[in-house]
């Protein structure tokens, strides 16, 4: 099954996001993809923490949803929709939430980011809890590709990826790694953390990320890539908006398990 991970450098204007998201979704599927995962916050990098509130939205209805399903359809491709900001248990907070559609157009997986991001070295501060409500599920659906193979897909977004925990409960041949990282801990630790849950799990990894300067001046990392069971690195993009297409093999992923059953070995 052939796969994509969409970086972007998005900004404020959602209706440009979206715009963009499109075109670079199109080139994924003129590749020759079935999946395609876009990066967290791909619709909305705003100024302020503020600005995802008042771009939220409801579960089933809002002009990101209608733009990821209608994508998916038009397309024909699974889209993972990175995330979206869906209303919280109150105004001043936000979901961000992760939708994947098929390529019918219907909702088939909804994942609320479990761990959300804090960091103050000094010169730089986030704390994404003062606007983000944190999801406390976490989710896998199935993918059935055009050979017929079931995937069965774990998700996940950004700071999730320190939390090796939650990719172990997904039991999952494939994981998404929708994010964001800020060029400070993505140059220290980005590569590093996704071959780690490709090794230990076994299973495929997609991680599209956001990478560049963006309209607000914070600076992420990029260099989305997706890695095989083994740790090796299928494709790659260091800044700026594009497409990595990268193959994934089901009789590989069958091999490399078979010869290194670790995952039976579990004990704790």
């Amino acid at each position: 099954m052939k796969v994509a991970a969409i970086q972007m450098v998005s900004g404020a204007s959602v209706e440009a996001n979206l715009a963009g998201a499109r075109d670079l979704l199109s080139q994924a599927a003129q590749a020759g993809a079935e999946l395609a995962v876009l990066p967290e916050y791909f619709c909305l990098m705003g100024h302020r923490d503020s600005d995802k509130v008042a771009a939220r939205e409801s579960p089933g209805d809002g002009t990101v949803q209608r733009f990821l399903a209608k994508s998916a359809r038009d397309l024909g491709l699974w889209i993972a929709g990175g995330t979206l900001p869906l209303v919280a248990g109150d105004a001043q907070h936000v979901r961000n939430t992760c939708m994947v559609f098929s390529p019918a157009g219907e909702r088939q997986a909804r994942y609320d980011k479990i761990h959300l991001f804090k960091f103050d070295n000094g010169r730089e501060r986030y704390d994404e809890s003062r606007v983000i409500e944190c999801g406390a599920q976490p989710v896998a659906f199935a993918l059935v590709d055009a050979s017929g193979h079931s995937w069965r897909i774990g998700m996940s977004v950004c700071y999730d990826l320190r939390f090796p925990e939650l990719y172990r409960g997904l039991n999952a041949d494939v994981l998404l790694v929708p994010s964001a990282f800020t060029h400070t801990t993505g140059q220290a630790h980005w590569e590093l953390l996704l071959r780690a849950r490709a090794v230990e799990n076994l299973a495929y990894v997609i991680a599209p990320a956001q990478g560049g300067v963006h309209e607000n001046g914070r600076r992420t990392w990029g260099h989305s890539m997706v890695v095989d069971p083994w740790g090796e690195i299928l494709g790659h993009k260091d800044e700026g908006a594009g497409v990595v297409i990268a193959e994934l093999d089901p009789a590989r992923l069958a091999q490399l398990r078979l010869q290194l059953p670790a995952l039976e070995h579990r004990v704790l």
